[in-house]
């Protein structure tokens, strides 16, 4: 018996796989964002008791012992936490926004251009840099306390094993002070951000990935368990997206686009990230849009529909909703991929007393689409597509995808990246796991042709909107 857990960030996942990659269990509990006035924040404590619950239950009710476990979870963000992994004050969301002013001065003053230039980083305003410059300019103090500042999954590693310092992996550590050439600490980055003094809460970087025996907190004592990669890679390594071209959309939260490569390109336009992989060498081209459900769900919501509802109110609209657009750049920070506009805005064109809630819904549907089009060309993808999260559970809206995208989607079911977590734990300690059969997707989804024609042109037309929507933001 395998076991995977999944920190995101408002659910926390563990399900438990047998050899072969059938999943047999899953147990979530939710976890809070405190969000107000542009902070985006969450308490420690509540995360690893969710945590733990979460594996008491799991565990309780399974027939076999668990062989190993492996931990993946939410990334970017800070999280500050003292010599035992506790909290030091509450962890700060990727989410935040409060950063954006520093993102917005480097990306005039050169900083930002310099940074990407030397790790394939395009920084935006909830990701390590710029929250720990803010936390140094106006909360020195918490930075004084902590012992180091880590992700998410590396606090739950350290409390789950009982690890005398924090450590981390070079999927975490990417964003935004790694050389992705040598796996190590850029020290002028740390430098060009003004953080040389606090660079002793870097955490050590695990390469190859952590291990250590769990201690409690719902795993078996003496469980073997690793530190893997965070969710975008360990999501990539549960649907089996290795092979140089190919790609994953995360259809959750935040919209994430991945295509595995062997080439480092950090020539081109400043904008998401190189992901450093358990392979020296290969690494995942990452677009993670602000952009996914939760516009739809801002949209759903203000047109009073339920979830349950999205397959057939798509079905209501026809393709291009009457003339109905959405640009979905929702989330307060702007947008981080495949450009960086921190000043973005959503804008719905097109809008009538004609129009109904679907035309707004598939019109959004679209738009996200169009979004992840958007991503996956500046990704470089050229061979298959495999798309999971959240938003696979409406086979309306992949159809709609596989339409907009003009390419076959192989759809994972189930946790793919409690399921990448395992996968990369087995490789770490050497268990032979049939890599082909733990990847196989549930289903394929061809586009339609005539469908696809329609929204080649569609997609024309959003970049023409977008390029007119980023010069009013920058005013």
């Amino acid at each position: 018996m395998f076991v995977g857990i999944d920190v995101g960030t408002s659910l926390v996942k563990a399900a438990a796989f047998d050899r072969a990659g059938r999943q047999l269990g899953v147990e979530a509990r939710p976890v809070n964002l405190d969000v107000r006035h542009g902070a985006v924040e969450q308490w420690m404590p509540a995360v690893y008791a969710a945590v733990s619950g979460t594996l008491g239950v799991l565990t309780g009710r399974l027939a076999e012992p668990v062989e190993l476990a492996g931990l993946t979870g939410q990334g970017d963000g800070v999280w500050l936490v003292d010599a035992e992994g506790r909290q030091v004050r509450p962890a700060i969301s990727w989410m935040d926004g409060r950063a954006h002013e520093l993102v917005d001065q480097w990306l005039a003053d050169g900083t930002f251009e310099a940074v990407f230039r030397r790790t394939g980083s395009a920084m935006f305003p909830g990701c390590p840099g710029p929250l720990l410059a803010w936390l140094d300019r106006h909360e020195p103090a918490s930075l004084d306390r902590a012992a180091a500042a880590v992700a998410c999954k590396d606090m739950v590693f350290q409390r789950l094993t009982g690890a005398e310092r924090a450590v981390t992996d070079v999927s975490d550590a990417s964003m935004p002070f790694l050389d992705p050439r040598t796996r190590r600490y850029d020290n002028e980055v740390v430098e060009l951000l003004g953080l040389t003094h606090r660079g002793r809460l870097l955490p050590p970087i695990g390469d190859p990935i952590a291990t250590g025996e769990a201690a409690g907190g719902g795993l078996p004592p003496g469980t073997r368990l690793a530190n893997g990669p965070y969710d975008l890679p360990a999501c990539a390594l549960g649907a089996g997206v290795t092979a140089p071209g190919d790609g994953l959309l995360i259809v959750g939260t935040c919209l994430a686009s991945l295509v595995a490569t062997t080439e480092l390109d950090l020539a081109g336009e400043p904008a998401g990230l190189y992901i450093s992989t358990d392979r020296p060498g290969h690494w995942l081209r990452a677009m993670p849009a602000m952009v996914g459900t939760a516009a739809l769900d801002w949209v759903l919501a203000t047109a009073g529909a339920r979830h349950q509802e999205l397959d057939a109110l798509l079905a209501e609209a026809p393709p291009g909703s009457f003339g109905v657009r959405v640009l979905p750049y929702f989330a307060p920070s702007g947008e981080r991929a495949p450009f960086v506009e921190p000043g973005l805005r959503a804008e719905l064109l097109g809008v009538s007393l004609e129009t109904r809630p679907a035309h707004l819904v598939r019109a959004t549907c679209e738009g996200i689409g169009y979004a992840a089009r958007h991503c996956l060309d500046a990704a470089g993808l050229t061979g298959t597509l495999a798309v999971c999260g959240g938003g696979t559970r409406s086979p309306a809206w992949m159809r709609l995808l596989a339409d907009v995208l003009g390419r076959p989607l192989r759809v994972m079911e189930g946790e793919t990246g409690a399921r990448g977590a395992v996968l990369a734990a087995a490789e770490r300690y050497g268990a032979p796991l049939d890599t082909a059969a733990w990847t196989e997707p549930a289903r394929v989804i061809e586009p339609d042709p005539g469908r696809t024609a329609y929204y080649a042109k569609g997609y024309e037309e959003h970049l023409e909107l977008l390029a007119r929507a980023r010069e009013r933001a920058r005013r």
